[in-house]
C-alpha cells in the first residue's frame, strides 16, 4: 500500500493524460473523468477519516477503472502516457488485475 501511495502522483498524471487521448474511445474517456471527479469530491463510499480503509475504497475504483481501461484500449495507451518508471508502471498493472507486455 505504501508503494502505492509513492505512486499517487504518477498515477494522477496518467488519468488525465488518458483523458486527454482522443484517440481513446468516448467511453473510456467518459470512465476516466468519473473516476477524478469521484477521487477529488469530498463524498466518498467509506469516509477517508477512517484509518486505512478509508483510503481503500479508492484503490478499490480506481484499479478497477484501470482494468476496464485496460481490457477495453489494451496496454499501450497506459504505457505510452505512464510518467513514471517502468516498476512503478509493473506496480500498477499489478494492482489492476493485468500483467505488463513483454
Amino acid at each position: 500500500m505504501r508503494d502505492a501511495l509513492r505512486l499517487l502522483p504518477d498515477l494522477l498524471t496518467l488519468l488525465r493524460r488518458l483523458t486527454a487521448d482522443r484517440t481513446l474511445p468516448r467511453g473510456i474517456r467518459v470512465r476516466l473523468v468519473l473516476l477524478l471527479i469521484y477521487l477529488v469530491s469530498p463524498i466518498d463510499l467509506v469516509p477517508d477519516f477512517l484509518p486505512v480503509i478509508g483510503y481503500a475504497d479508492d484503490a478499490i475504483i480506481t484499479a478497477l477503472v484501470l482494468r476496464s481501461v485496460i481490457r477495453k484500449a489494451g496496454n499501450g495507451p497506459l504505457e505510452h502516457h505512464w510518467p513514471g518508471t517502468p516498476a512503478g508502471l509493473t506496480l500498477i498493472q499489478r494492482l489492476a488485475g493485468t500483467t505488463r507486455t513483454e
